[in-house]
């Protein structure tokens, strides 16, 4: 960006005439990882795996390659989501306090 942009966008009032287009946004975007969350935590399968070994089960194919299976992408998908969410409540709060919302 050049400086008589940058000058241009400061003098203008630059982010906080914008603000309210980006808060929108921003709210769209975490309503939507808030419903993804929702949704991925929901079709996971339960955790069973700890009873097993009480009975003396030995491990399975499917527990050798678990970074292969349904249930490790799920689990994936909820960490990813939660980030993105946390990132972005994050950064509304901080901007909106800034901005005196």
């Amino acid at each position: 960006m050049n400086t008589n942009m940058l000058n241009m966008l400061m003098a203008s009032g630059g982010f906080w005439n914008v603000w309210p287009v980006i808060k929108i946004i921003a709210l769209i975007i975490m309503a939507i990882c808030a419903l993804f969350i929702i949704l991925v935590v929901l079709f996971q399968p339960g955790n069973s795996s700890g009873v097993g070994a009480l009975g003396g089960q030995t491990e399975t194919f499917l527990g050798k390659n678990k970074s292969k299976t349904f249930e490790h992408r799920m689990k994936k998908l909820t960490v990813i989501s939660s980030i993105v969410f946390g990132v972005l409540c994050i950064a509304f709060a901080i901007v909106a306090f800034f901005a005196g919302v």
